[in-house]
């Protein structure tokens, strides 16, 4: 599914004021947690961002047996 900003605006909007239900376009959707939302909320701008996956992280050490 491809998600929106303003569906990313307001499930941050609710989740900021504390309530399970959002409406949007008309569709309303009850969460069973704040965890769930904020679980999705990052699945949503990973997805609007382009980033499918974490970026992987480097510290640039390598070690060599000699």
């Amino acid at each position: 599914m491809a998600f929106t900003q303003d569906q990313i605006d307001a499930l941050t909007e609710a989740i900021a004021t504390g309530v399970l239900t959002v409406t949007h376009n008309g569709k309303t959707v009850t969460y069973a947690s704040t965890s769930a939302m904020l679980l999705l909320r990052d699945r949503m701008i990973r997805e609007v961002s382009g980033a499918t996956r974490r970026p992987r992280l480097s510290n640039g050490i390598s070690f060599r047996r000699g």
